[in-house]
């Protein structure tokens, strides 16, 4: 009997791809850097793939599972916690489960969106720059410019999931006051973050900060650092489309700066220009685009914007153990694969707890 194939959109590093090798399976990893096209993709389902590893760089639409299906395809393991590229009802409809990777990136992205708000405040890259194009002349107490403090300040944290709440122990740890705005409110995870501010402040780490729910509105008009971690939904009623559009930007401080690390959807791109360029808001730093790479004609590249605005390469979840480790506690890499092990030797979706839809495949899945 043949090996089962699996194809690799992307190289997710040796080890990784070792442990599909040692579980008996014939593997090809698509070699450059860019990912390979729909056409070069189609023509890797219809040949007869067993598994199939995605990254977010990849439209698997209903057309292309059609055909993975007729020919075999027994899972779609996308390397991320989103999966809006993937035509996931359509994936079901064809008996196709489809896993992703949550949880193991959560502290990592949740971290880099921290970094991200002390760099927009403080203006660290600016800093950097001046120093490094040799333009900084004089030390002047405040000349060229000034920062905001982060410390003791108040962050509107909009969507509580696994990624949120990892922001919400750094904020925490960093003598903050945090409002949550989430569809569900976890009050236990609220009264534990507020036992473990109030220990803080108890024992002289920090003044008393508080914790609490907060509408929307009452968010972004009290917040000094509004963070993102709403999922992409693209219809119907709960769709986050430009959940920032222009009204909800202008509700936020004029002191207030924006951090986004979720999908770049969830910002509408020309209002926010729009909003920095006229000081309705005082800075934002965002880690994803609605198109990426970042379009050289985007408004975000507007030079005015230099010091209020940081611009970074979706890297939120970028470290060597998070997205490249084969354990699939630690790496998304190691958890993609652990799904292709899994199915291909024959588990039950229903019973793995990455496949996303595993509660609507019923029967309609393959042996």
């Amino acid at each position: 009997m043949n090996a089962p194939r699996v194809y690799v959109t992307a190289d997710i590093g040796r080890e990784a791809i070792l442990r599909l090798s040692e579980a008996g399976f014939e593997v090809e990893v698509h070699p450059r850097i860019e990912p390979p096209s729909y056409e070069e993709l189609t023509g890797r389902v219809e040949s007869g793939i067993a598994g199939l590893v995605t990254t977010i760089r990849d439209r698997i639409d209903d057309a292309l599972l059609a055909k993975a299906s007729a020919a075999g395809l027994r899972i779609v393991a996308q390397v991320a916690v989103g999966y809006d590229n993937i035509d996931v009802p359509s994936a079901t409809r064809h008996g196709i489960p489809v896993a992703n990777t949550p949880d193991v990136l959560s502290d990592a992205t949740a971290e880099f969106a921290f970094f991200m708000m002390g760099d927009v405040a403080r203006k660290l890259y600016p800093s950097e720059d001046l120093v490094r194009s040799g333009r900084w002349g004089v030390w002047h107490p405040h000349h060229p410019w000034l920062g905001d403090n982060v410390a003791g300040k108040t962050v509107a944290v909009i969507g509580a999931g696994r990624i949120g709440k990892a922001f919400i122990h750094k904020c925490a740890g960093f003598d903050m006051d945090i409002l949550c705005y989430s569809r569900t409110k976890d009050e236990k995870f609220r009264a534990d973050v507020q036992r473990v501010m109030d220990l803080r402040a108890e024992l002289g780490f920090g003044k008393r900060r508080t914790i609490a729910h907060a509408t929307l509105d009452e968010a972004l008009a009290a917040a000094d650092y509004v963070a993102l971690h709403v999922p992409l939904i693209k219809a119907g009623p709960d769709a986050t489309v430009h959940f920032m559009n222009e009204a909800r930007l202008r509700r936020m401080k004029r002191t207030a700066y924006l951090i986004n690390t979720t999908r770049g959807p969830v910002v509408d791109e020309d209002a926010l220009a729009r909003v920095l360029l006229d000081g309705a808001i005082a800075g934002a730093a965002l880690d994803v685009f609605a198109k990426e790479p970042l379009p050289m004609d985007s408004p975000l590249r507007d030079e005015r914007l230099f010091l209020k605005l940081r611009l970074f390469n979706h890297l939120g979840s970028g470290t060597y153990e998070t997205r490249l480790s084969p354990d699939p506690n630690v790496g998304m890499a190691g958890r993609a694969v652990q799904s292709i092990i899994d199915r291909l030797r024959g588990a039950d979706p229903a019973a793995m707890a990455w496949v996303v839809n595993r509660s609507e495949l019923g029967g309609r899945v393959k042996a």
